[in-house]
C-alpha cells in the first residue's frame, strides 16, 4: 500500500514514511493510492476476534511495510484488558428508541483519542529504533488529543511532544491530565487563542519543510493517516457486535468537529461495512452541519467560533475534511488544491452540485444541537437508561435520535466520559459526575506548562530551544 497527497504534491510513499511526515509536503494529507475491499465472508470471518488481533487485521491491510508478526505485537501492546477498562476494550451497550452506545472511553485518558494514540504509542517507537532516527511531535487540541497523545507518548525514547492548547478553552479536568504530567519529553504550552488558531501555527511549522526537516517534526492528530487508519478498527468492531449476520446494516452517529471520527467511518463504509448512514453531530460550531445541509464550505474565523460546553468540538476549520473532498471530486488532487486555494482566498467554497451524493453515494446526514439539548438528553438517557454521558456523547445522542431507522440499529460513538465534564453534568443533573478510580486527586496535582503568544515565532522559538535532536 502506497500514498499519495490529497493536493497531488508528494511521491508515492509507504506507510512508515507518512507517519513520520504528518503534512505533506505540498501542504495536503496522506491518502491511500486506493481503499481495500473487504468481503462479506472475510468480515464473517472476524465475528470473534479479540480487539488487538480484529485491529491487526483491519490495519494489515494499511500497513505493508511493517511485517505481520511484529504489527500483530504492536497492536497487542497497545489494546491491552490492563490499559483499559473493559474486558472488551469497547463494549457495545443499548440506550433506547433502537440506539446503542459505542464504548469508546475506555482507555488511560478516559476518551476516545486512546484507540488510536494507544496504537501510535507503540508504532512510533518501532519505525524509529528500526530507522535510528528521533521525532518532535507538534500537535493541537481542543482537549482530548493532547492528553491521549502525551500518555501514549509519555517516557518514550527518541520522542518528544509539543502540544497546543488554547488557554482557558478547556474543562479543568481536561488541562489537569494534560499539564499534570511531568516528563521531560512532554512540553505543553498554553497559546492565547482558539483551537483553529492553535492549529494554523500547527500546519504553518508542519509547511515550513526546512524547519520541518531540521528538527524532525512529526504529527500525533488526526492530519495523521496512522490515526485514522486506527480508528477505522472500532467501526468493525462495532459492527460486529450489533449485528448477528453478513450483509446486516447498521449506522452510525458521530460526534464531530474536526471530521477525523467520521472520516474513519466513511474509509470503513468505502471498504465494504454494511454501514446504512454516518450521521455526523455538531455543536453550535456547525459549519460541518452546514457544509451538508447546503453543499457549501464556509470556516468561520476566530471571533465567529462559539465557547460551548462541548469544547472538544469547538472548531471551525475541519482539518481532515480535505480527505473527504477527494473523494468526493473523484479523487482529483488538481481540483482538490484548486478548492484550497479558493478557500483560502474566498474563505469558502461551492460543493452543492455534488449535494445529491451525500446521502445516496456516501450516507451522509447531519444535524447540530445547543447547550440546552444537551442538558436535556443527558438527563434523558440518565432516566431512562441509568447511564450517565458526557456532553459531546449527549450531541451524538440528540442528532441520532431523529435519524433511527425501524430494523437498522443506531450505535451512537461515545466521546468521552462524564468526569472531564463534571461541571456540565452538575447542571444538567444536580451534582457533579463521579470522578473514576485513580483520578480523584488530578485537578490538585502541580500543572507544569508555558504560556506563548499564538503565533508561528513564538512557538518556532520555544521548539527549537527544547527539541529532541
Amino acid at each position: 500500500m502506497k500514498y499519495l497527497s490529497t493536493r497531488g504534491g508528494m511521491a508515492p510513499l509507504e506507510f512508515s514514511d507518512i507517519l513520520l511526515e504528518g503534512l505533506a509536503p505540498d501542504g495536503g494529507l496522506a491518502i491511500p493510492e486506493s481503499i481495500p475491499a473487504i468481503s462479506a465472508d472475510q468480515l464473517e470471518s472476524w465475528r470473534t476476534l479479540p480487539y488487538h488481533a480484529l485491529a491487526a487485521e483491519i490495519l494489515s491491510l494499511f500497513v505493508t511495510d511493517i511485517d505481520r508478526p511484529i504489527l500483530n505485537q504492536l497492536t497487542r501492546e497497545a489494546y491491552r484488558t490492563d490499559v483499559f477498562m473493559s474486558e472488551d476494550i469497547v463494549p457495545l451497550r443499548p440506550l433506547y428508541g433502537g440506539m446503542f452506545l459505542l464504548g469508546l472511553s475506555e482507555g488511560p485518558t478516559l476518551a476516545f483519542k486512546d484507540m488510536a494514540m494507544q496504537f501510535l504509542g507503540q508504532v512510533f517507537p518501532h519505525v524509529l529504533r528500526e530507522r535510528g532516527a528521533t521525532l518532535n511531535i507538534l500537535g493541537a487540541t481542543s482537549g482530548d488529543t493532547g492528553s491521549a497523545a502525551e500518555y501514549a507518548m509519555r517516557g518514550k525514547d527518541a520522542v518528544a511532544v509539543f502540544m497546543l492548547s488554547p488557554e482557558g478553552r478547556m474543562s479543568a479536568f481536561q488541562r489537569a491530565q494534560m499539564y499534570s504530567l511531568q516528563d521531560p519529553n512532554i512540553h505543553n504550552i498554553a497559546v492565547k487563542g482558539n483551537f483553529d488558531q492553535a492549529q494554523d501555527v500547527v500546519k504553518a511549522l508542519a509547511s515550513d519543510l526546512s524547519f520541518k526537516a531540521k528538527w524532525h517534526l512529526g504529527a500525533v492528530n488526526s492530519i495523521n493517516w496512522a490515526r485514522i487508519a486506527a480508528q477505522v478498527v472500532y467501526y468493525f468492531h462495532g459492527w460486529l457486535r450489533a449485528t448477528t449476520g453478513a450483509g446486516q446494516q447498521v449506522s452510525f452517529a458521530v460526534p464531530s468537529g474536526n471530521f477525523g471520527n467520521i472520516l474513519a467511518g466513511h474509509i470503513a463504509r468505502t471498504m465494504g461495512l454494511p454501514i446504512r448512514r454516518l450521521v455526523l453531530a455538531t455543536n453550535e460550531n456547525n459549519v460541518l452541519e452546514e457544509f451538508f445541509r447546503t453543499g457549501v464550505y464556509r470556516p468561520r474565523v476566530a471571533a465567529q467560533t462559539f465557547v460551548t460546553s462541548s469544547p472538544s468540538m469547538d472548531i471551525s476549520r475541519a482539518s481532515n475534511f480535505e480527505r473527504f473532498v477527494f473523494d468526493l471530486v473523484g479523487r482529483d488532487p488538481a481540483r482538490v488544491k484548486a478548492l484550497w486555494d479558493e478557500l483560502a482566498e474566498k474563505g469558502s467554497f461551492d460543493l452543492s452540485a455534488y449535494k445529491p451524493e451525500f446521502e445516496s453515494k456516501y450516507g451522509f446526514q447531519a444535524g447540530s444541537s445547543t447547550h440546552h439539548d444537551r442538558l436535556a438528553t443527558i438527563r434523558s438517557v440518565m432516566d431512562r437508561t441509568g447511564m450517565l454521558i458526557d456532553p459531546h456523547t449527549a450531541d451524538g445522542v440528540k442528532v441520532a435520535q431523529a435519524l433511527v431507522e425501524p430494523g437498522i440499529p443506531m450505535i451512537v460513538l461515545e466521546t468521552a466520559l462524564p468526569a472531564k465534564f463534571s461541571e456540565v453534568i452538575e447542571e444538567a443533573l444536580g451534582h457533579p459526575a463521579p470522578v473514576p478510580a485513580g483520578f480523584e486527586d488530578l485537578e490538585s496535582r502541580p500543572q507544569h506548562f508555558t504560556v506563548l503568544p499564538c503565533d508561528v515565532e513564538s512557538v518556532r522559538a520555544y521548539i527549537t530551544a527544547h527539541a529532541t535532536i
